[in-house]
């Protein structure tokens, strides 16, 4: 796990709108959006559209569509690396 990615997920333990996670990151929104689909590619997170109660499984050729307008969370294997790093 990369140092940003450990990063991301401290962020993730409650779901978490794409535009609160590039303030709390300062990450450009190009790079936040390739950590994320890093992290869901992982099974670390998982994404939730069109509302934060309903969970999008990811899909590659979509995930660009619908990445910023999305929010996501730590899936319980992202939590236990995170807290075992």
């Amino acid at each position: 796990m990369t140092d940003p990615e450990f990063d991301l997920l401290d962020e993730l333990y409650f779901v978490t709108p794409f535009r609160s996670l590039l303030e709390k990151t300062g990450l450009p929104a190009a790079d936040l959006e390739t950590q994320l689909r890093n992290l869901l590619e992982q099974g670390l997170i998982r994404s939730f559209w069109p509302d934060p109660d309903t969970e999008l499984a990811y899909e590659t050729t979509s995930f660009g569509a619908i990445a910023r307008d999305a929010s996501y969370l730590a899936s319980k294997e992202g939590l236990l690396k995170h807290n075992t790093r």
